[in-house]
């Protein structure tokens, strides 16, 4: 991954940014504007003429940018919206570059707000938003854990679909996920009418 350096604080890249289960990590082109203190990400550089809408657009402004312990290339973008990104780069290095630029432009914004005396979310608002990030990370893993279970099922013996246990068993698994999301969903759309500033819309693309 080779950073385009454009002005001070904007540079732009490409990324895998994961999406779900289903469709994984997805390749996009990703631009930082640091005067705004914007991320946006496209379907590709080539979509990025002059004036388009961006696929996704967070603005970084109280944002935690976190390396990733799973590996040296993986890293989240953690907004005071409650989104979160999941990024990850060709290498070690690249991601340092990434983490590194993100946190300075956060950073420049965050202190921006403050002194023109835009109070950040109160302590209980941000300890709420980091409450659903995780609920959102720990639906991500228990859906790949349903996969996981289904694949194990369907593999196990020919036996699956005619044992009303089995099928019992996964179609349980099925509706307790989907019913989880749908609670997450709730509590992320009544969170965002809370919120006084209204933050930008991550595609899920």
């Amino acid at each position: 991954m080779d950073l385009q350096t454009m002005k001070p604080r904007q540079f732009s890249g490409q990324l895998y940014k994961y999406t779900n289960v289903m469709k994984g990590w997805q390749y996009r082109y990703f631009m930082v504007d640091g005067s705004s203190g914007h991320l946006h990400y496209y379907l590709c550089e080539g979509e990025k003429p002059d004036g388009a809408i961006p696929r996704g657009s967070v603005h970084l402004a109280g944002a935690v940018i976190c390396p990733s312990e799973e590996d040296s290339k993986t890293f989240t973008v953690n907004c005071a919206s409650g989104d979160m990104l999941k990024l990850r780069a060709s290498d070690a290095r690249a991601r340092q570059e990434w983490v590194n630029g993100l946190r300075a432009v956060a950073e420049s914004h965050t202190k921006s707000i403050s002194v023109n005396s835009t109070p950040l979310p109160p302590r209980e608002h941000l300890a709420v938003l980091d409450a659903i990030g995780c609920a959102k990370a720990q639906l991500q893993r228990t859906e790949l854990a349903d996969t996981t279970l289904c694949r194990a099922l369907e593999s196990s013996s020919a036996s699956f679909f005619t044992d009303p246990n089995l099928l019992l068993l996964k179609a349980t698994s099925a509706a307790s996920l989907h019913c989880l999301f749908q609670c997450l969903n709730i509590l992320q759309r009544n969170q965002h009418q809370q919120q006084a500033r209204t933050g930008f819309v991550i595609d899920d693309d």
